[in-house]
């Protein structure tokens, strides 16, 4: 598989968000967990790269089995409504 620009700077951006997971990436693209590894060694510097493995080993949110929640948006308790383009009050 070919990969353009855009796409590997697309699949880079999934693997630095935390609640993307790798079988999201690999829906999207075709790339499993090891060659989305491989994409980022070859494509960021080598200080970046290891502090993205050192973030994403082991990580629950980066593997649709491990999560502890439901797919979907996450949406904190504290955050307010929008409406509108306004922000209701409470």
């Amino acid at each position: 598989m070919v990969l353009d620009t855009r796409k590997i700077d697309r699949i880079i951006e999934m693997a630095w968000e935390d609640r993307t997971t790798f079988e999201a990436i690999q829906y999207q693209f075709g790339l499993k967990e090891q060659e989305v590894i491989n994409l980022m060694r070859r494509e960021i510097k080598p200080s970046s790269f290891k502090m993205w493995r050192a973030r994403v080993q082991g990580r629950k949110t980066k593997h649709q089995k491990l999560r502890g929640f439901e797919s979907g948006r996450f949406k904190c308790s504290r955050q307010k409504h929008i409406t509108n383009n306004s922000i209701s009050k409470r």
